[in-house]
């Protein structure tokens, strides 16, 4: 058996050496050995403790596929010839992209196989907290390079891998994201060109574009290489993926000459064009390969709950359970304070923030709940200040400033390039469960052109069926997604939502600088701030379910309440309801709806269409 030397440092030779052990035994099944070998090493988190010589090799990348290439073939079995014994050995053609010299091309011996490329991002928006916490897992990583395999030829071509800082932190944490409302300035030199994401989002096929859905993201892209059951694979999966780093320079040099020959070809009788050929075959030191082992799904991308369901751990569930209640009182005093003493507001924010897509019926997505924060100040930056401050809680996020110079030149809905024969990235391909924090009061006089009506209608789209219409040319195709919508606005929004609350403010204008200066949690406080993120989290993860009396019990209110005023609640506003019950059920770490809950689930509901019916009074022009 391999020692812990061999497999963190030569995890090939260990491929290679099962692959030779199962020459005399053809149904081993040595592939599906090799797998479970290194899933079994990475359950013991064995790995971790030789981080200083991980990242020769093996890795782990969270990632989300942005992109699916053609499958392409390769040698899984080829044979070499020794050159001074003419000695023949059979070699594994898996987990390679540069096979060694002395290749037999014409041995009987030789097997063709398939494998699947992914072109694999950052989780778009991941916020700073969550690489900082993931980085702390993986002391040491920061300082660890990434070698190429001695299975590659060693010769160097264009750039080396050493020279691009950006890919030092190859275990999944991307370098920290800037705050998306602030504007870049300058041009930059070319190693800032080349791993960041350009600002403006217009569409190239330049292989300097790494094709980042949101602008200004930074960090390790890679081209995927899965050999299995790729079938079970998404666009927009978030996996935590397992594998083997390859970076030779030899794939630079192998791209060079076929972009070269190419050139001389006749178009009509190349499979590829040049565009193509640079965004499907990037220098290695740019877009690293990366044979996939094994990938897990991510439920979620929050480091401090359990990697595993939290089913699966019963303890860390009952212990985070019994303390959702005195939390949830915490955060609400807290987001009372930040929405300048509306407590009815930050009732509503928490159970946003706790909100997910548990389930489709037909076209209609069942718990989503986008709210309108509407009555926000535009005064002391408080919109930025208020995302901030959520940045702080939620993993993934993004803040969208709905200016008319936003609207009318981003690129919200990913598209595919015929030409170079990928999907270009757009804002909105984003991975579940982000918050999308859009900020209506940037919006200014003017007129939306073609593309900034098509923006506006991609939102509205996302936010009523939680979908994104992803621009084929010539047709259209629907992508399911899991994106939690805040729009904060003066007056009510020209989105739709399932939800409006005005904002009543207790804070007088000329104090609001001040008052919001004041509300940033400092560094010591960040045992606090842990516990607020694994309560938002955990909400979200939680199970739910009605029993038939309480189902019964909410029928009855329902027709005694249309008794009463039949004008005064539809089925529209008991859909609400039901959300909103159940919303605040997990808000309490309860699993299924209670009496109690549906009583103070009706009792918020009646105070905030009263807050809005008394506000449409006081603002007779209000929609």
């Amino acid at each position: 058996m391999p020692s812990t030397h061999d497999w963190i440092n030569n995890p090939l030779g260990v491929v290679e050496g099962m692959f030779a052990a199962s020459q005399n035994n053809p149904n081993s099944g040595w592939e599906a050995k090799a797998v479970e070998y290194f899933k079994d090493r990475d359950a013991k988190d064995a790995w971790k403790r030789q981080c200083h010589s991980l990242f020769n090799f093996l890795v782990k990348f969270r990632c989300l596929i942005q992109d699916m290439y053609d499958p392409e073939f390769f040698m899984g079995v080829y044979e070499t010839v020794d050159p001074t014994t003419n000695a023949k050995v059979l070699r594994c053609g898996k987990y390679k992209d540069v096979t060694e010299c002395g290749v037999d091309f014409n041995s009987r011996n030789t097997v063709t196989a398939e494998r699947q490329t992914f072109y694999c991002v950052p989780i778009p928006g991941e916020n700073p907290w969550v690489k900082d916490i993931s980085s702390s897992c993986y002391a040491g990583s920061s300082q660890t390079r990434v070698l190429p395999s001695t299975s590659y030829v060693p010769s160097r071509q264009k750039r080396s891998y050493e020279e691009d800082d950006d890919m030092d932190d190859m275990d999944t944490q991307p370098q920290k994201q800037r705050d998306p409302h602030t504007e870049q300035h300058g041009n930059g030199d070319c190693k800032r060109q080349e791993t960041e994401a350009p600002s403006s989002q217009v569409a190239s096929a330049s292989h300097l574009d790494l094709n980042f859905p949101l602008p200004g993201e930074k960090g390790p892209s890679c081209l995927v290489k899965v050999y299995k059951d790729w079938d079970n694979f998404k666009l927009n999966d978030t996996l935590e993926v397992f594998g083997i780093l390859s970076v030779s320079p030899a794939l630079s040099a192998l791209a060079d000459e076929k972009d070269a020959s190419s050139s001389l070809l006749d178009p009509t009788e190349c499979m590829e064009t040049a565009a193509e050929q640079r965004v499907h075959s990037p220098p290695a030191s740019l877009v690293p390969r990366l044979h996939m082992l094994y990938a897990k799904p991510l439920p979620h991308n929050n480091p401090l709950l359990p990697s595993i369901t939290l089913e699966d751990n019963s303890a860390f569930l009952s212990s985070t359970l019994s303390e959702m209640a005195s939390v949830r009182a915490e955060l609400l005093t807290y987001f009372t304070h930040v929405l300048l003493g509306d407590a009815l507001a930050a009732e509503y924010l928490i159970l946003h923030l706790i909100s997910n897509v548990y389930s489709r019926r037909d076209v209609l997505p069942l718990g989503k709940f986008t709210l309108n924060l509407s009555g926000c100040p535009t005064v002391a930056s408080y919109t930025e200040r208020l995302y901030q401050i959520l940045q702080q809680l939620v993993p993934s996020s993004y803040y969208l400033g709905m200016s008319l110079q936003n609207m009318n030149q981003m690129r919200l809905v990913p598209k595919k390039d015929y030409v170079a024969n990928r999907l270009v990235s757009g804002a909105l391909q984003l991975a579940r469960n982000t918050s999308l924090f859009l900020d209506e009061t940037k919006l200014e006089q003017g007129q939306l052109d073609t593309t900034g009506v098509r923006n506006v209608t991609a939102l509205g789209n996302l936010i009523s069926w939680q979908k994104v219409d992803y621009d084929f040319n010539y047709h259209q195709m629907e992508f399911p997604c899991n994106i939690n919508v805040l729009i904060a606005s003066e007056g009510r929004s020209l989105l739709p939502s399932d939800c409006q609350i005005h904002l009543q403010s207790q804070v007088a204008v000329p104090q609001m600088e001040e008052y919001m200066s004041s509300i940033h949690m400092h560094p010591q406080a960040s045992s606090q701030l842990n516990k607020l993120r694994i309560y938002l989290s955990v909400a979200r993860l939680l199970d739910y379910s009605i029993s038939d009396e309480l189902t019964k019990s909410v029928e009855d209110d329902f027709v005694d309440m249309r008794k009463d005023d039949p004008q005064s609640i539809s089925a529209e506003d008991l859909h609400r309801m039901l959300v909103v019950a159940r919303l605040l059920s997990l808000s309490l770490g309860q699993t299924s709806l209670s009496r109690d809950s549906w009583l103070r689930a009706k009792h918020i509901e009646e105070l905030r269409r009263s807050r809005m019916e008394q506000h449409k009074c006081v603002n007779g022009n209000e929609p």
